[in-house]
């Protein structure tokens, strides 16, 4: 498959790689001046990452803190998502307002973004699929980011692989994507804030629902898949 982006603004990609705590990756500011940026994030620290519209009472904060998990609120929208060092593969990818690649159609915005990923997994032999239609909804997705399945997203055989949000202020556009290398959403589920016996149904749904990088392409690392995507943003 290929596929050739619009040039935008600059006609270039600005790249950077950052390494550190969950909360410091998520308070970043735009660059400046605002320019296409690909931000390849690793953290440091476990961590549940809120959603903008989240409380913080969802989540179970004893069993957080004993745990050694650090909550985090991004300012994007969506369900809440599980960081640990090592076991995603995180990318923050801003779009200046005005670009070509700019839309004013929030959920419209994100189809360029899934077109590639979609392409970048197909260069690893990974027949994956962007979602472009409305939000698919479950009684766990206003809580749980992989629960749900939004526009842009990516799905193998309706499994959900890469989840996204967006950001959108007035001279931008930064979508936070990650996709995990073995998806296991136990961490998760063990701090929010739900009944006991609530826990291993909710573990099963997910894992009904979702998949990750070594279901779909066995054997393919997190760096092989970075590299796809960036090749396929140059």
């Amino acid at each position: 498959m290929t596929m050739s982006l619009p040039v935008g603004v600059s006609g270039q990609w600005t790249r950077e790689w950052r390494r550190g705590e969950a909360g410091v990756l998520h308070s970043r500011g735009l660059p400046d001046p605002v320019i296409r940026e690909v931000s390849i994030l690793s953290v440091r620290n476990r961590a549940v990452v809120l959603g903008s519209a989240q409380r913080f009472d969802e989540v179970d904060l004893e069993a957080a803190a004993a745990a050694g998990v650090e909550i985090v609120q991004r300012r994007g929208g969506g369900g809440a998502v599980w960081l640990a060092p090592g076991e995603q593969l995180w990318l923050d990818v801003v779009v200046p307002t005005g670009d070509e690649l700019w839309d004013a159609d929030v959920g419209r915005a994100f189809l360029w973004l899934g077109d590639v990923w979609e392409a970048a997994l197909a260069d690893l032999g990974v027949k994956a699929v962007t979602h472009r239609r409305g939000l698919i909804r479950s009684p766990r997705s206003s809580s749980i980011c992989f629960a749900g399945l939004g526009p842009g997203e990516i799905h193998v055989d309706g499994a959900k692989l890469v989840g996204m949000s967006q950001r959108r202020v007035r001279d931008a556009s930064r979508f936070q994507c990650v996709v995990y290398d073995r998806f296991d959403p136990a961490p998760l589920v063990d701090v929010l804030a739900m009944e006991p016996d609530e826990r291993p149904v909710a573990v099963g749904e997910l894992l009904a629902t979702c998949v990750g990088l070594q279901d779909v392409a066995p054997g393919t690392s997190l760096a092989d898949l970075e590299s796809a995507v960036l090749r396929r943003l140059s």
